[in-house]
């Protein structure tokens, strides 16, 4: 049986105001191109064969009806059909009644391929650029792999409808956990690395996540968005890891999981001086002292060292933490926005 709430019936100026948005032509196909990937003016200009002026005006108009949705990142600013609300249930069944195959459209998508693909040459330069860092990260601890199926078995089978990545570099968390959850939402602070993630997830066919450019310590999204979040290889950049994840409990629902992955304490000092390390690593009891204040219950904690040695190289620490108050029956909370 659905627990879904039937959907209220839209009103008529919000019918007739979103339809009169959409309604032309250089529009409609704007919802329809926003329908496949987030976008800049840049890009939609590339696409369409307008004029920048022109697009912005079309892009002003559909946002004030709801249409579309905006986000900033950095000097940039980012466009997508909107999912809630009057227009996204408007957007929806507009593209519903588009015939795919029309050649306008056609031809909007082939030059939306053309337009990924350069960011993705810009992305892989990127990563190229600072692969040999990664690298040699990575030689130090146990392999990904390992690291992600650790994440997964700790993190257990219960449903996630919403999960929020802190830190999401590259990605890959959201495309880990993307098959499983209904959506998802990566913050960053780097453009660059939001750049490398956002071809990461197109080129994986994910629509469902949302990336966004914020401050770890300052999360887009109301208290009691997400079901989960995941704090992976992010603390020892910080300050003050505490209180990002005190932040991280604010936007936990009641009875979700937060899971932290990090370094066990080590002595590899140049990682401070070559990888902008903070930190060398975190005792159990600190990352557990944290997650007690921001108000959590420690559920599991385990270690991942390489090649199953302990003190040689980079061991990987996870923790699992749960809020702890109940989800009361009937708590509306699967409606609100995490954008």
């Amino acid at each position: 049986m659905s627990n879904q709430k039937p959907r209220q019936p839209l009103s008529f100026p919000a019918v007739l105001e979103s339809l009169k948005a959409a309604g032309e032509d250089t529009r409609l196909r704007l919802i329809a191109v926003l329908g496949e990937a987030e976008l800049t003016v840049s890009d939609l200009t590339e696409i369409l064969g307008q004029s920048q002026p022109r697009i912005s005006r079309h892009l002003k108009l559909l946002a004030e009806a709801g249409l579309v949705e905006r986000h900033r990142e950095a000097s940039w600013i980012f466009y997508r059909r909107a999912a809630d609300g009057a227009g996204g249930r408007i957007g929806t069944a507009l593209l519903d009644l588009l015939d795919r195959d029309d050649p306008v459209l056609v031809g909007d998508r082939a030059r939306l391929v053309a337009v990924r693909a350069a960011r993705a040459a810009a992305a892989q330069a990127y990563f190229a650029a600072h692969a040999r860092e990664w690298d040699e990260i990575r030689r130090l601890h146990v392999p990904e792999a390992a690291v992600e199926a650790a994440v997964r078995q700790v993190l257990g089978a219960a449903p996630i409808q919403s999960l929020l990545d802190l830190g999401t570099g590259t990605g890959r968390m959201l495309e880990v956990f993307a098959p499983d959850i209904e959506r998802g939402m990566g913050i960053d602070l780097s453009p660059d690395m939001l750049g490398v993630a956002r071809t990461n997830l197109e080129r994986a066919g994910i629509r469902h996540c949302l990336l966004r450019q914020s401050d770890i310590y300052a999360v887009p999204a109301p208290r009691d968005s997400f079901d989960a979040v995941i704090v992976h290889q992010v603390l020892h950049y910080l300050d003050d890891g505490g209180r990002a994840l005190k932040e991280a409990a604010r936007v936990l629902r009641p009875g979700g999981r937060l899971l932290v992955v990090d370094f066990a304490p080590h002595g590899l000092e140049f990682l401070r001086d070559a990888h902008a390390h903070r930190h060398l690593g975190f005792p159990r009891e600190t990352v557990e002292g944290w997650l007690a204040d921001a108000g959590l219950d420690l559920v599991t904690f385990r270690t991942l060292a390489p090649d199953g040695k302990a003190g040689d190289g980079l061991t990987v620490s996870l923790w699992l933490a749960r809020d702890p108050r109940v989800l009361m029956a009937g708590a509306d909370l699967a409606d609100r926005e995490i954008a």
